[in-house]
């Protein structure tokens, strides 16, 4: 990207809210290291998506951006900038007229970017390019709306709220954009597969009762959110009769009294007391945060190496994929 310019006005300016839709937060990569607090992650639901909208603004990976849950979002520009939308494919507009996702975008002051409702899919990222200026509470801006922190205010966004950012040179508004080829754009769908390290409380549930947890299919029911998704399917009993609480790691699988998983994303409580039979790892709870109501879910169970190795290709894919230039 070419250099930019911070905006120094009296006034700050940015980008403001016509309409802030379903629900519209405040994230960047996560709180992290406040669990003694009680403070927890928080960050993008949806990590690959977010870290792509990012990249496609040449941002920092932590950089603040918008999740936007099912669309509605309008935002107008009152500067000249640069924008990126990624995830569920909610239909985009910019002044009115069809814009494709993944890739990113000059808005110059006076224009309006509008996003519709999504068929397939939860949520979508919206990045500037230097990233909104939110200060952060307790070393982030991630909004976790429970313990009303992060954000503007500690909560979602509203009517008329101005999101901070930076003005793209008069110099380099014919800056070059850039896209993620369309093959290499994740595909959302109705069901995945949730691949799952067996916990240390595995002893504790049965073979019986493991196959039929791995061979079983679930539906996310009316419940899921930020916090976590409730699942509905063959009830999973323990022989556990309770337990004190204690840390839940991101995608732990718990296990309540009437035995319906529950699996924990990112703003989950630090501490519970159900058993858990495993945790999903990190780039399968991202597809998980994609899912709403009715939707499937399979749960296959791999090893910690196997894990490891998948977190690795996985990197090593995102490291390799390049940018496509593309005209503003």
């Amino acid at each position: 990207m070419e250099k930019l310019v911070a905006n120094n006005s009296a006034t700050t300016l940015g980008l403001v809210v016509n309409s802030a839709g379903v629900l519209s937060l405040i994230q960047d990569a996560g709180r992290f290291g406040a669990f003694n607090l009680g403070l927890t992650n928080g960050g993008p639901a949806d990590s690959l998506a977010f870290y792509w909208a990012n990249k496609l603004c040449g941002n920092d990976l932590n950089a603040t951006a918008i999740e936007i849950c099912l669309g509605g979002l309008q935002l107008t520009a009152q500067l000249d900038c640069v924008v990126a939308v990624t995830g569920a494919p909610m239909p985009l507009t910019i002044n009115g007229k069809a814009k494709s996702l993944w890739r990113s975008y000059l808005l110059k002051a006076g224009d309006t970017i509008s996003l519709g409702f999504a068929p397939v899919g939860v949520r979508c990222y919206l990045a500037v390019v230097g990233g909104f200026a939110i200060k952060p509470s307790f070393g982030s801006t991630a909004t976790v709306c429970r313990e009303s922190i992060g954000g503007l205010t500690g909560d979602k966004l509203v009517l008329n709220d101005v999101l901070p950012c930076i003005a793209i040179l008069k110099s380099a508004l014919k800056q070059e954009l850039r896209m993620l080829a369309t093959h290499q754009q994740p595909q959302y769908s109705n069901e995945v597969v949730l691949h799952t390290v067996l916990s240390y409380q595995q002893q504790h549930f049965s073979a019986i009762v493991k196959k039929l947890f791995f061979s079983s299919e679930y539906r996310v029911s009316k419940h899921w959110d930020r916090m976590g998704y409730r699942l509905q399917g063959p009830a999973i009993q323990s022989d556990l009769g309770g337990i004190l609480s204690e840390g839940i790691c991101y995608g732990a699988v718990q296990l309540p009294a009437d035995g319906q998983p529950i699996v924990l994303l990112n703003d989950r409580q630090t501490i519970g007391g159900y058993s858990k039979i495993g945790a999903v790892i990190s780039q399968d709870c991202a597809k998980l945060a994609q899912l709403r109501q009715g939707d499937k879910v399979r749960f296959e169970p791999i090893s910690m190496s196997q894990a490891g190795n998948l977190f690795h290709l996985n990197l090593s894919r995102l490291q390799q994929t390049k940018l496509i230039d593309c005209d503003g």
